[in-house]
C-alpha cells in the first residue's frame, strides 16, 4: 500500500473541478503537522553553546599544530548539526489539512518542498483503519473513491489512534444523520 497513491497533484488536480473549493464550513477541521521540539529560537542557542564547546579545545591548543589538525573535525562537526537542524525545520513544513463536510472528506497535504496532493471522497463509504500490525505502529489509512491514503505518518502511535477515535466519531455522528 503505496502512502501516496490516492492523493491528486499537479495539473492533474488543477485540471480537473476543484471540490476543495467550499463556502460553507466543514463540521470537522484538522490540520496536522509535524512536533516541533526545538523551536527556532532554542536552535539558534544550542549552535551557539556547540560553537562556545568546540572553540574551547581550539582555544587551549592555540597556535599549535594540533589546533589546525583539531580544526576541519570541528567544523565538521558543527556543520553537521547545522544542517541537520536546518532539514529538520525544512522538514517541519509537511503538513495535512483534514476537512469533513456531510457530503465531502478531504485531504489536503503540503510538502517542504512545495507540492501540494489533494484526495476526496464521499464520506458515508469512506473506511478508516488503524492497523496494529503494519511495519508501523498504529498505522492509520483512509480509504473511498477507490484509493487508499496514509493519514498522519508523522504523528505519534498514540495520536494517530487519537486521531482515530476522534475521526471515527465524527463519521458516526454524519452517518447518523447528527
Amino acid at each position: 500500500m503505496d502512502g501516496d497513491a490516492g492523493f491528486r497533484s499537479g495539473a492533474a488536480a488543477a485540471a480537473a473541478s476543484d471540490p476543495l473549493e467550499r463556502s460553507d464550513p466543514p463540521i470537522l477541521a484538522l490540520t496536522l503537522w509535524p512536533n516541533r521540539s526545538l523551536s527556532r529560537n532554542g536552535g539558534s542557542w544550542l549552535l551557539g553553546l556547540l560553537a562556545v564547546g568546540l572553540a574551547l579545545p581550539l582555544g587551549a591548543l592555540s597556535g599549535t599544530k594540533a589546533a589546525w589538525g583539531l580544526l576541519p573535525f570541528l567544523v565538521a562537526a558543527f556543520v553537521a548539526l547545522y544542517l541537520a537542524i536546518r532539514r529538520n525545520w525544512q522538514d517541519g513544513k509537511l503538513s495535512e489539512e483534514l476537512r469533513l463536510w456531510p457530503d465531502l472528506i478531504t485531504v489536503v497535504r503540503r510538502e517542504p518542498g512545495g507540492r501540494v496532493r489533494r484526495w476526496h471522497a464521499n464520506p458515508f463509504w469512506v473506511r478508516l483503519r488503524l492497523l496494529d500490525d503494519a511495519r508501523i505502529e498504529k498505522y492509520l489509512t483512509l480509504q473511498g473513491n477507490g484509493r487508499e491514503i496514509e493519514l498522519g505518518a508523522f504523528l505519534s502511535p498514540w495520536e494517530r489512534e487519537t486521531l482515530h477515535s476522534d475521526l471515527s466519531a465524527a463519521l458516526r455522528r454524519l452517518r447518523a444523520g447528527g
